[in-house]
């Protein structure tokens, strides 16, 4: 799963970063630039050692960023010191300011510039893995970027933490009660509350607006579980998909706009556009809690237990939620509208959720990049278009932007795997082999498909052993024969043991094996194509060229590459907009 609050973290440190920055200045100058408030963390001290109480997030998100930022400037002259924020030197042994044991020898590659093979990896040191490449593709800085020195000595001087430090686990958690649950730190949901509440000039309806938004606020908690501000993230979903008529320009100086200050400061913004919203009378404060934010409130919830499970007809938001995409929420709430019925809402969150699959699925294939900050414009421009739009005209807004896409599957027919994409190409397998066993009339498995760590894991396996010497007359290059093996023809799912016990052997002799497996590794054994109606069927229905390959050398790969272009082609296909509407319609 992506993580926003760190990306949103990030983009909010360049915005206000480039407020300030001119190519003129001085490194003197950055002492007169804005300062910006991370907010608090809290400490919990005892036998020697400090653990976070809260605050882990964004101080792995900054840890993360300067590593980062390190990397970046290491070749550089004049480079600023930030190695003591990353790590401290004791008689010569380093840990990390931020230490967990599971995450170490990640760390330790990360700091020295390497990629961390995320296979069989326990899920937390697989989402640092992530969430690194999110920062390294997200950041807009390169490492000869006039920005990137000025940049890192901002960081260190003008952001600013409070750490509050208790001495034992229960005065820590007493001091984060106290904090979040007696007002001490408002929250932008509380000042938000407070703002509405107090222009509800009738004592009994502003009494009843505020056990209505005490529930809803009940409802957001047990959705995000501790440590998660879901109302926060709700409120910026359903003003950003409503409401916001601007954004911030992708040039310096630029002030934030809509879509940025809701992304801050939703409260503030909410009070700044009353007139917009239709708040001028006590009425409307009313009305904006008990009919809009009820509405939108409801369908946010839905959508959010959508992603946690497979459950039809909402497949695809489960599986978004797979891709680590983050904008989905507010993408999936513009074309509602508080009128709609039920079945409107249902082919509008299906049609949208298809999209979002689709596009994702074309750019992964294409190696772009799915972090907010190179998607934002884009998507902020589809959440107008589709604003409040009845089901026909969404699902013909969404079909004529995926014809005009440039990214398609057919573009690139040597897509591989690389340092950084195994969890993309883990996603798209899966879900290429939960297309051809549902259509084959088999039980859907797609979750099961998606376990990265545990027993029960999913890898990606190369056909090919990494053994280039039984290849030398294809391939007389090794780089030759590790750019094929890595092509994602020669590549499949299967459970992290089939890996361990038959990953070296000869193809010849793991074949047998692939017969016991998913459909996919199935379909290379001639046994798959024998007694198997559901599967034929499908092969009729589809056209695909599916056949048994015994001898898996170089032609047959290019034959399964093209082979898997084309289910690709039929997974992502536009056409499933069309077929959602004419499902509604029966």
């Amino acid at each position: 799963m992506g993580d926003q609050a760190g990306q949103e973290l990030i983009e909010d440190l360049v915005d206000k970063f480039d407020d300030d920055w001119r190519e003129n200045h001085e490194l003197s100058d950055i002492e007169h630039y804005g300062h910006y408030f991370l907010g608090s963390v809290i400490i919990s001290h005892k036998d020697g050692k400090n653990f976070v109480i809260d605050g882990q997030q964004r101080l792995t998100t900054l840890t993360l960023l300067l590593i980062h930022l390190n990397n970046l400037q290491r070749e550089r002259d004049g480079r600023a010191s930030i190695d003591d924020l990353i790590f401290s030197d004791k008689f010569g042994h380093k840990s990390f300011n931020l230490d967990v044991d599971e995450r170490r020898a990640c760390m330790d590659a990360l700091f020295v510039g390497e990629v961390p093979d995320e296979n069989g990896q326990p899920e937390s040191v697989q989402n640092i893995i992530r969430r690194f490449a999110d920062i390294e593709t997200g950041f807009p800085y390169g490492a000869d970027s006039p920005e990137l020195i000025s940049f890192i000595y901002w960081l260190i001087e003008n952001v600013h933490l409070v750490e509050i430090t208790a001495y034992s686990d229960e005065d820590a958690y007493t001091i984060f009660e106290t904090m979040n649950d007696r007002g001490l730190s408002l929250r932008p949901t509380d000042m938000l509350k407070g703002y509405l509440l107090a222009n509800i000039k009738d004592p009994q309806a502003r009494i009843l607006a505020n056990d209505k938004w005490k529930r809803w606020m009940e409802e957001f908690r047990d959705l995000g579980g501790e440590g998660k501000e879901e109302d926060a993230d709700f409120f910026k979903a359903w003003l950003r998909s409503q409401h916001a008529e601007t954004i911030r320009e992708g040039k310096k100086g630029a002030k934030p706009q809509d879509y940025d200050r809701i992304g801050t400061e939703f409260h503030r913004w909410v009070r700044d556009h009353h007139d917009d919203l239709g708040l001028e009378k006590s009425a409307d404060s009313v009305a904006f809690i008990d009919t809009q934010m009820r509405f939108y409130a409801r369908q946010y919830v839905q959508v959010r237990e959508d992603g946690k499970q497979e459950r039809h007809p909402f497949e695809r938001v489960y599986s978004n939620w797979w891709y680590g995409f983050t904008m989905q929420l507010p993408l999936l709430l513009a074309p509602l509208r508080v009128t709609d019925d039920g079945a409107s809402l249902t082919t509008k969150i299906r049609l949208m959720a298809a999209y979002i699959d689709i596009m994702l699925a074309r750019r992964l294939w294409n190696y772009r990049s799915m972090a907010q900050s190179t998607m934002r414009y884009s998507m902020f421009q589809l959440m107008k278009d589709t604003r409040r739009k009845a089901p026909d005209d969404l699902a013909e807004i969404l079909t004529k932007r995926l014809e005009q896409e440039t990214e398609t599957f057919a573009i690139n027919d040597v897509y591989r795997l690389n340092q950084m994409n195994r969890w993309s190409i883990h996603h798209l397998l899966a879900r290429m082999i939960e297309h051809i066993e549902l259509e084959s009339g088999m039980t859907a498995r797609y979750p099961e498909y998606c376990v990265t760590s545990g027993k029960l894991a999913y890898e990606v396996e190369h056909i090919w052993a990494n053994k280039p010497e039984r290849f030398i007359a294809e391939f007389p290059q090794p780089t030759d024969f590790a750019e094929y093996r890595n092509r994602i023809g020669a590549l499949l799912l299967l459970p992290k043991s089939f890996n361990a016990s038959y990953g070296a052997l000869e193809y010849e002799r793991k074949l047998p094996h692939y017969l016991g497996q998913n459909l996919l590794a199935k379909s290379l054994h001639p046994d798959c194509y024998t007694h198997n109606p559901g599967f034929f069927r499908f092969l009729d229905a589809s056209g695909l060229p599916f056949e048994p390959v015994v001898d898996f050398d170089k032609s047959a790969l290019e034959k399964r590459q093209r082979l898997y272009q084309l289910l690709a082609e039929r997974v992502w296909n536009p056409s499933r907009l069309a077929a959602i509407l004419e499902e509604s319609d029966a």
